[in-house]
């Protein structure tokens, strides 16, 4: 389960890594089944598993193998850094409540410096597809952010043809909002249909309640 804002693109604007005590704190938040908390390099192992299952990676790179030599020098700063206009980090390391279970993790982080528009994404191992929990995780992050950060707007993507993703986005209340053709690298099974963004507003959420 993942959503192409979880591929290894360029951040759009610049993060800066975590020093000390911050805003994130070790647990963000919290749901019925879910506990979102800070990634630490302990979690090495973990995404060195999540990233080389091939069904995990197939709407990434097409389930080709990562390396730990990736995973520590790329996948680990990315998730480690801390985004300066909230001072918190934009990725969380997603638990099952209940055992501890390392699920895999979700997004959540401004698309620009200053930005109240923030992109949503997930990358959940296999065991996890199929039980609600991205979109469990997904919901309770547009709460958060609708509620306690100063965002106004929510937006996803992922590829056209990835519709388990899509079904996660639409339940947790974004609305499509058009097709685009995406900058990829290397052309994957897929890919040639496209990209498609959602979004959900303030006002929307707000309406919806």
């Amino acid at each position: 389960m993942d959503t192409t804002a979880g591929r290894w693109s360029e951040n759009r604007w610049q993060a800066r890594p975590a020093h000390g005590e911050d805003r994130g704190m070790a647990n963000f938040l919290e749901t019925d089944r879910l506990v979102l908390r800070a990634f630490t390099v302990a979690d090495t192992d973990h995404l060195l598993a999540l990233d080389n299952d091939p069904e995990v990676m197939r709407f990434i790179n097409g389930g080709r193998p990562t390396s730990r030599q990736v995973i520590e020098t790329r996948t680990l700063p990315r998730l480690l850094h801390v985004y300066p206009y909230w001072e918190t980090h934009g990725y969380w390391a997603a638990q099952e409540k209940t055992t501890g279970t390392f699920l895999g993790w979700f997004e959540f982080r401004p698309l620009e410096e200053h930005s109240t528009d923030v992109e949503l994404g997930y990358r959940l191992n296999r065991a996890a597809w199929g039980r609600g929990y991205a979109t469990e995780g997904s919901r309770a992050l547009i709460r958060k952010g609708f509620t306690e950060l100063e965002v106004e707007r929510v937006t996803a993507n992922t590829m056209a043809v990835n519709t388990r993703s899509r079904r996660v986005m639409e339940k947790s209340g974004l609305s499509f909002v058009r097709d685009f053709t995406g900058d990829w690298p290397e052309a994957i099974e897929g890919s040639e249909h496209g990209e498609v963004e959602y979004e959900l507003t303030r006002t929307g959420w707000e309406q919806a309640r």
